[in-house]
């Protein structure tokens, strides 16, 4: 293993701020045993890091919390749909590489993206190595899973020769124009544009690549259906949403009105309802949308990225 240029500068003389969190000795224990790194080099990370409350208060609020229609008004707009069809214009050659590669279609690409970080603009004002030991040593409800994602991320930094005072993320710790978590940067990221080196922070073909290939490892079928809204008939009995059934089960057993011929071929779906000021909306989703679900388990940011992509497509020339 490659040790380590990346601590260059926690040889500074500046003062830092100790965090004082319970299981960082025994973190670092654990990681000088089984990756190598030199027990002083970490002492030295752990003392520059910041216990960051604010991280603690944004996990606890997600923006899911608001109601569907002022949830999607951020993403699905006028303004994400300009900036995505120019993200799409200036990257197609790699969109359309992924999509023949992946079976990933490019709107779903450049939904993500521009859900994720407006298409590269906005990707994190928390320094990652804040985050990250903010959330592992001080939010016990999910400390075994940021533990392991900032082992990742020392890992990771140690590759790529990243400087891990400079490198900034979402509070989650979420990295880059994709926003992939450390592990999944270490394990989907992609060098899309062969130039040698694996940097979705500021390569936005890399990030092409590294999303269609996350979906595809998540099993994207392509040529699938994603979504589609559908009608429910008065006094249905639906019975359990997130059971999976065939369309023509939906309509014929649950009273759900599907205006398409192709209900015979298209496959198992979940009914989802959206709640809107004026009653529910229904759409039937497929094994596409659980896809999407598996970059963020809600949703509420699926559907807004499905909806993203259709209005991308809707409005290319």
């Amino acid at each position: 293993m490659r040790l380590i240029s990346l601590f260059f500068l926690l040889l500074s003389s500046q003062p830092a701020f100790a965090v004082q969190l319970p299981g960082i000795p025994q973190f670092i224990d654990e990681m000088v045993e089984r990756h190598h790194f030199k027990r002083a080099d970490l002492e030295r990370v752990f003392r520059r890091a910041e216990r960051r409350p604010d991280v603690i208060e944004a996990i606890e609020k997600p923006a899911t919390l608001k109601p569907w229609a002022e949830y999607r008004a951020n993403f699905v707009n006028p303004q994400r749909i300009k900036d995505g069809l120019k993200f799409w214009m200036k990257n197609e050659t790699y969109l359309n590489r992924a999509q023949r590669q992946f079976g990933v279609p490019a709107e779903y690409i450049v939904a993500i993206i521009g859900v994720e970080t407006m298409y590269g603009k906005q990707t994190g004002r928390f320094r990652t190595l804040d985050a990250l030991t903010t959330l592992a040593f001080d939010f016990p409800r999910r400390a075994p899973y940021f533990r392991a994602e900032l082992e990742e991320f020392l890992l990771l930094s140690s590759e790529q020769d990243f400087n891990l005072l400079a490198i900034n993320s979402s509070y989650a710790g979420a990295l880059g124009i994709p926003q992939f978590m450390p592990s999944n940067y270490r394990k989907y990221a992609l060098d899309y544009n062969g130039n040698g080196h694996v940097d979705i922070l500021h390569e936005p073909a890399d990030a092409i690549g590294s999303v269609a290939n996350y979906f595809k490892h998540y099993g994207w079928r392509s040529g699938e259906p994603v979504a589609t809204q559908v009608r429910v008939a008065e006094g249905s009995k639906l019975g359990d949403l997130l059971v999976a059934r065939p369309v023509k089960g939906w309509t014929t057993d649950a009273g759900v009105l599907f205006e398409g011929e192709e209900k015979d071929i298209l496959p198992p779906a979940w009914l989802l309802d959206l709640t809107l000021e004026n009653g529910k909306e229904y759409w039937l989703v497929f094994e596409n949308f659980d896809v999407i679900m598996r970059y963020n388990i809600s949703s509420y940011y699926a559907m807004s990225v499905h909806q993203l992509a259709e209005a991308l497509r809707a409005s290319r020339p």
